[in-house]
């Protein structure tokens, strides 16, 4: 009995002096587990003769009842200890100022903006939008599109081609997105009113060149279509996306290998202190290339010219987020800086509308 005495004696000391619960839980397998002190006890019971068990066995599971008491208590004052340390740890200083929500700190890159504003627009105006692969065939980015053989944009230096195929075509990173165009022709029948926003790929790079960038074009088949209705929606167009009431614009004769007459259009501005207002002022700014659908254009596509005739244009997405935007170049709208984007970024939820203003 003495020695049970002191067996309980030493596991009290041991339960008393555990520093945290893994040093209990210890304690607690030493005693009460299956090999354990107290356990062993136990185990003896049944070699005994019924007198010392009746004894024995008593004295033993008072003495498992008191280190059981012992162990819940002191896991009781652990838990504690433990949780005041975690809440003395994580104490919230209210004097810091509140860190702001994702939807304050995140920022919508100005071209993605400039993306909906656009589409947001012509959306209003009745077109929808197609989309096309950025990888295309030389037959849609070049011969299609009235393009001669021995034009130098079909040469290397201009366009990023692959590895010649075994029948010896080329694929290439599409120079613009009038192949998509092409494959709206393709595979609808008119009246076609889409526009076609993309990445487009050159070999060109300087502050006002990238070899990546994005352009916008429309594209109007009908029966009826003239110059008339062009020169409106790009007037529209400009007044809504630069948010003035009225702006001047300018079409000079041009070219283009797909366009027949062929346009190219500035808009009224004023230069000041390298700034750039729309509306008003005496200086032009070339913005967009436009004008009427060639007829070889409308045959390669299976369009009768003789029935159908259409207008085009096009711009660069970069380039106009550029003018509004005071971005002043172009490399910067690719350089991923996220201090960059905290300036000139916009508000996720800012969702550009035409009640409630693009750029809000």
């Amino acid at each position: 009995m003495s020695d049970l005495a002191t067996l309980e004696t030493s596991i009290l000391d041991q339960i008393a002096a555990a520093g945290d619960e893994a040093a209990l839980e210890a304690v607690r397998v030493a005693a009460l587990g299956k090999k354990g002190s107290i356990s062993a006890l136990l185990a003896t019971l049944g070699k005994m003769s019924p007198d010392e068990r009746k004894t024995q066995g008593a004295a033993i599971n008072q003495a498992k009842d008191k280190v059981t008491e012992a162990l819940t208590a002191r896991r009781d004052v652990l838990k504690s200890a433990a949780l005041d340390a975690r809440l003395a740890s994580e104490t919230i200083d209210v004097t810091l100022p509140l860190r702001d929500p994702p939807a304050e700190a995140g920022r919508i890159h100005p071209l993605s903006q400039v993306w909906d504003e656009l589409t947001t627009i012509f959306a209003d105006m009745g077109f929808s939008v197609a989309e096309g692969p950025d990888i295309e065939t030389d037959d849609y980015n070049f011969t299609k599109l009235n393009f001669p053989v021995g034009h130098p944009a079909r040469e290397m230096h201009d366009t990023f081609f692959f590895h010649p195929k075994e029948d010896g075509s080329r694929m290439l990173l599409r120079t613009h997105t009038s192949p998509v165009q092409v494959r709206t022709m393709l595979t609808q029948k008119p009246p076609i009113r889409v526009i076609c926003p993309g990445r487009t790929y050159r070999i060109d790079s300087d502050a006002t060149h990238t070899p990546q960038f994005h352009q916008v074009e429309g594209l109007v088949i009908d029966k009826h279509s003239h110059l008339g209705h062009l020169k409106w929606i790009l007037h529209e167009f400009c007044k809504a996306f630069f948010e003035v009431d009225h702006i001047n614009m300018r079409f000079r004769p041009s070219f283009f290998p797909f366009t027949e007459p062929s346009l190219e259009v500035d808009i009224q501005c004023r230069r000041d202190k390298g700034e750039i207002r729309f509306g008003e002022g005496e200086d032009w700014l070339e913005i967009l290339g436009c004008g009427m659908v060639h007829p070889n254009v409308l045959r390669a596509c299976g369009i009768d010219p003789d029935e159908y005739q259409g207008f085009a244009w096009g711009m660069g997405i970069d380039r106009i987020a550029m003018l509004k935007y005071g971005i002043a170049d172009l490399r910067q709208l690719f350089d991923s800086d996220v201090r960059w984007l905290s300036h000139y970024g916009f508000k996720p939820l800012e969702v550009p509308t035409l009640a409630g203003g693009l750029s809000s």
